[in-house]
């Protein structure tokens, strides 16, 4: 190979050629991001060529080029083996120049076509300098010919056009013509590139992998598919038109990528990494006990078997395409549960079933074992972190002494496996906050599961019906609730730890579609709609006459019948390890309480699932427990009778106001500062997965539909249900103001309770733009304005602390809102009502001008 440093208008001008692309190449994947930077480089060198500097040009990278195959004499032809991004995006920014001074310089324009964007006198694929890869020729074409832009939208080739014409258009408002004409030049000599071109007898294939084998420019299944096919020589074609062509068909080339892992998985490697799938496989191919390569035989035995195998891969995440009812049935659920962990082993299971060692019964019963195992460890909230190991285990330890399904339940009982049995399972139903953990969709199919255990005559058809899970005692009770739960709590406990030890338990919690009509009600109102739902685990607690402490650990021991009976336990006397009762969780939420926080002994209790007597026991002999004297009484005083657990560490009520602690007059810990079980959930991200949970797409909305309720007409209907006429008519002019200062509100897509998202970015779901408040209905003590510091805290500019502290600080400006520094990291709120100040809302508006104006300066808009 041979090496020279070149300028762009050295390599393209001079001569009727083409560069070609080749189809392992992955598409044209630049964004805004390096077009930036690149742009920023092409200014620098025209400054320079403005003042007559005589200064280094900017080195670009390289670019790697091998004959073509095509190749001819009278039109030389080259493939672009490494660096095809970037001669995409240089000839794009001179399609953009040519099109910027079409319209006053026509013969510049077509100046610059003929130098390096066209060969003039060919046709077809021949006319272009530069041939992408198929995915981007049409839109590239598009653009060289100067089509409408209507048919040039829609992807990066479009997108760095459009940023390149974008910026010349700035540009110009400073600068001629001439100008422009100075940043071509910039472009094309003052950027430069090291050209290594191949010979035409070197292996291409081999250029291609020592340049990508990292990974990091194609994906593991690109490279992987290139290796393969350079080893067959003689059989790629019809290879490819048998077995590749309909498995890249079937699979997109991430689960193409994924079944090629998986591949490896059932073959005994246990150990390998996706992110390490080529090398690993490379290895596979490459290195026997006889040092010799692989057959070209033995390479499309290997393609045959990932096309036999894709469709397992398929029930997998298709499983209406499996035939078997039963299997059918648990393939569903795990696909539902989003159990990609578990493909290691429902991939063993289905490849054994196909090879006819066990059948349609048993592979269900070693399903419902993997479904088990999710289910109990979710709800006695054993840790997710070594799920991934566990199943990746299983292909290579499942014992081959007995029956598939029997080893796949001897194997999961092993030790360290921690699958709950019996009793764990029945304990943690009574007391752990089940709404708390786990992801939402989980949550709801472990009722939905219960419910099916009923076996109602008339099933509810649950994909079709829009269920929610509701707490039948709210989060936020009433006077009437607090009676019924002042006269269940036990000795020394008061009626809030009780509702905070037993409101998200699971023994609470139900399903059912009229969530906003139930909201905050009474028992006595519940019970209607209760009785006239279809679900059968609705009507029982429908016929309880009233539903309190009692009623609730009752229905809890109801479930958990039912949940043994579900869920099969695992094996006794595997040697699987006993776990004494779990305080880690109490230590890691304590260990990150951010400063100027505090929580109680019930908050605390019921996050980690127990009781208030139980953690101060706990936290009074337990020395090292990080913060353990921030747990406080709710009414935020000392306990009684404090003491330091080993050393004397002095005043508790010093240490706690050098943590930022504020106390009022009464002596009692500031209660804005205190964290809920709620709060404590979101403090170790065990909550994570919620942040977008309920909101789906937060489009604009269209008015074509008069038929169906809009979004925000629900959530201003759900607002005044809940709230006075004042507040309502603040919170419309709120929205009012917001959409004056360019941003847009999305609703939330909860089935049940709506809300209102003050929006900046592109239109269509929270995670293309930025949200500083999402605005509630009520449910009981009105609505509220979250601010959503979690969210903004991974969002350019408000990454930085101070940001986000002086969007707190100019928020408590407002009358009525006091908000602490210590939930910077939350997503602490403030009542609507108080927006029924005028001043209020005026400060507000001001406020969110103050955060979009930080938002546009970041460049992040």
């Amino acid at each position: 190979m041979q090496a020279k440093e070149t300028v762009f208008a050295d390599l393209m001008q001079g001569r009727t050629q083409q560069f070609q692309v080749p189809l392992y190449q992955r598409t044209y994947s630049w964004s805004e991001k390096q077009l930036a930077q690149l742009w920023n480089d092409i200014l620098e060198q025209t400054e320079l060529l403005d003042s007559g500097t005589s200064a280094s040009t900017h080195f670009l990278g390289s670019v790697v080029l091998a004959p073509s195959p095509q190749n001819e004499a009278t039109f030389p032809r080259w493939l672009v083996v490494d660096g095809q991004q970037r001669l995409t995006t240089l000839s794009l920014a001179l399609v953009a120049i040519r099109d910027h001074i079409a319209e006053g310089e026509s013969e510049e324009a077509e100046r610059i076509d003929e130098e390096y964007l066209i060969n003039k006198r060919k046709h077809s694929d021949e006319y272009f300098r530069l041939l992408p890869t198929q995915a981007d020729r049409p839109q590239f074409a598009a653009h060289v010919r100067s089509l409408p832009a209507e048919q040039t939208a829609g992807d990066r080739v479009a997108s760095a056009y459009r940023f390149f014409r974008r910026k010349l258009v700035e540009a110009d408002d400073e600068a001629s013509t001439k100008g422009i004409l100075r940043i071509e030049q910039a472009i094309t000599s003052r950027l430069t590139l090291v050209v290594v071109s191949a010979e035409r007898g070197d292996n291409v294939h081999r250029i291609f992998e020592s340049l990508n084998n990292t990974g990091l420019k194609l994906s593991q299944a690109d490279l992987l598919r290139n290796y393969l096919f350079m080893r067959l020589p003689t059989r790629g074609e019809r290879v490819y038109e048998t077995y590749w062509l309909p498995l890249q068909a079937s699979l997109t080339n991430d689960e193409l990528e994924q079944l090629m892992w998986l591949q490896l998985v059932l073959d005994g490697d246990d150990r390998v990494r996706r992110q390490d799938l080529y090398a690993a496989q490379q290895k596979h191919f490459e290195i026997q006990e006889t040092g010799e390569t692989r057959t070209e035989a033995e390479i499309e035995d290997y393609i045959k078997e990932l096309h036999r195998r894709s469709a397992h891969f398929r029930k997998m995440i298709h499983p209406d395409e499996e035939s078997a009812p039963t299997v059918r049935g648990h393939l569903r659920r795990l696909r539902d549960w989003q159990a990609v962990v578990t493909y290691p082993a429902l991939m063993l299971l289905l490849d054994r079933r196909a090879r006819g060692e066990l059948d349609d019964g048993e592979t269900a019963r070693a399903l419902s074992y993997v479904e088990s195992f999710l289910v109990r460890r979710t709800v006695c909230r054993v840790a997710t972190n070594n799920l991934n190991r566990i199943f990746q285990a299983v292909p290579a330890q499942l014992p081959r002494d007995v029956p598939v399904a029997d080893g796949l339940r001897q194997l999961l009982s092993a030790d360290n496996r921690q699958w709950p049995g019996d009793e764990e399972l029945r304990e943690k139903i009574r007391s752990a906050p089940f709404y708390q953990y786990g992801r939402p969709n989980q949550r709801k199919l472990v009722l939905q599961r219960l419910e099916e255990s009923y076996e109602h005559p008339e099933p509810v058809d649950f994909d079709a019906a829009q269920l929610t899970i509701e707490h039948v005692m709210p989060q936020s009770p009433g006077d009437e609730w607090m009676q019924v739960l002042k006269a269940g709590a036990a000795e020394g406990e008061s009626p809030e730890d009780l509702h905070s030890r037993l409101q998200h338990t699971l023994g609470n919690l139900t399903l059912t579609g009229v969530n906003a009509e139930l909201s905050n009600h009474p028992f006595e109102r519940k019970q209607g709609l209760l009785h006239g739902s279809h679900l059968e685990m609705n009507r029982r607690i429908a016929a309880t006459e009233r539903w309190g402490r009692a009623e609730i650990l009752a229905r809890a021991d109801e479930l958990a019948d039912r949940a043994i009976r579900l869920w099969p336990a695992p094996l006794r006397g595997v040697g699987r390890a006993e776990r004494s009762r779990d305080w880690s969780l109490a230590h890691q939420v304590l260990a990150a309480l951010p400063h100027g926080t505090w929580t109680s002994y019930g908050d605390l209790a019921a996050y980690v699932g127990s009781g208030a007597q139980a953690v101060g026991n706990h936290l009074a002999k337990t020395d090292g427990v990080i913060n353990a004297y921030r747990v406080l009484n709710a009414d935020g005083k000392v306990a009684d009778g404090f003491r330091w657990a080993g050393q004397d560490r002095g005043d508790v009520r010093a240490r706690l106001r050098a943590d930022g602690v504020d106390f009022t007059a009464l002596g009692a810990a500031d209660p804005a500062q205190r964290l809920t079980s709620g709060d404590l959930a979101l403090v170790i991200g065990a909550d994570e997965a919620d942040e977008d949970a309920g909101m789906g797409e937060v489009p604009r909305e269209s008015t074509e539909q008069p038929a169906v309720e809009m979004r925000s007409a629900r959530f201003l209907r759900q607002l005044a249900a809940d709230d006075t006429d004042s507040t309502v008519a603040a919170v419309r002019e709120l929205i009012a103001g917001w959409e004056g200062l360019g941003g847009w509100t999305g609703h939330g897509a909860g089935k049940a309770m709506t809300s209102a998202f003050l929006m900046l970015g592109s239109a269509g779901g929270p995670g293309r733009g930025i949200w500083p408040m999402v605005l509630y209905p009520g449910s009981g003590r009105g609505g509220t304005a979250e601010v959503v510091f979690q969210h903004l805290a991974k969002r350019e500019p408000f990454t930085e602390r101070r940001l986000r502290a002086e969007l707190l600080d100019r928020l408590n400006e407002m009358e009525g809102v006091s908000l602490p520094h210590g939930k910077l990291a939350l997503r602490p709120g403030f009542r609507l009502s108080v927006l029924e100040d005028e001043r209020n809302r005026e400060l507000l508006l001001k406020t969110l001008g103050w955060f979009r104006d930080r938002w546009e300066e970041s460049g992040t808009a």
